[in-house]
């Protein structure tokens, strides 16, 4: 069941984007959101603190939620967003289809970085879909120590639903690195390339609640198709600013 913050922040998206709020507009406020969809306005403060990570809205203390100039799907990097997540955010009528699913090892500079034994592992590729163009090819290697198996309806549907659902693993956090990389033949094609070779490459170590390692991925995203979003607060010093 998808929480409530999460279904008025997919509600509001799916305004922004059909513009019945423009860029420099401002949301409604809190409290007549809070009414208009009958929810706390902790709900209503959850909800569009998802729009802000999403790069959607910006909070103007004593003004409101102000809309930004948003053209690409905003992918969040401070946080574990699925790609199944991410659709229903950004409401981008996704598809997936898997290109390769079977065993194989960690890759041996992962393996080695983290000084692991069992490199036992399931290998998916994944090219994602949105509206019919293909947006993202996903690499995955998730040790076979945490998931024995994964089907193909499994991998075409959402893996984490599998894992923390039915098997119970406590997906907790990971690390990521980005960078812009020219892609291979193969890539570009499946990406359908046209006027550059550069991707954005984002490489995960994902964790669990315990600190175990258990899922390599490499993401590789069409850079006219996606922004990448964090939210930064700037630190202070003895409870005051820095200067």
């Amino acid at each position: 069941m998808v929480a409530k913050y999460l279904k008025i922040s997919a509600d509001l998206t799916e305004q922004i984007q059909q513009k019945k709020y423009h860029v420099g507009d401002f949301l409604p406020s809190e409290p007549i959101l809070a009414k208009k969809y009958c929810v706390s306005r902790e709900t209503i403060r959850r909800a569009l603190d998802e729009l802000m990570s999403a790069g959607l809205i910006q909070k103007l203390q004593g003004k409101g939620s102000v809309v930004l100039d948003v053209t690409r799907i905003a992918f969040p990097i401070s946080n574990i967003a699925t790609f199944n997540e991410l659709n229903v955010q950004e409401q981008m009528h996704a598809t997936t289809k898997v290109l390769s699913l079977m065993d194989a090892d960690l890759p041996l500079n992962i393996s080695n970085k983290l000084s692991l034994t069992s490199t036992s592992s399931t290998y998916v590729k994944r090219l994602r879909f949105s509206k019919h163009e293909p947006i993202v090819v996903d690499e995955d290697y998730i040790l076979k120590q945490y998931v024995p198996s994964i089907s193909i309806n499994q991998a075409q549907g959402s893996l984490y639903s599998y894992f923390e659902k039915e098997l119970g693993l406590n997906i907790d956090y990971a690390t990521k690195e980005i960078t812009v990389e020219a892609a291979d033949n193969k890539i570009v094609n499946e990406l359908q390339l046209k006027d550059t070779n550069l991707v954005v490459v984002v490489r995960s170590l994902t964790y669990l609640k315990d600190t175990s390692f258990f899922q390599y991925t490499i993401s590789r995203h069409r850079p006219d198709k996606f922004m990448f979003v964090d939210f930064a607060r700037r630190k202070t010093k003895h409870g005051g600013i820095v200067l």
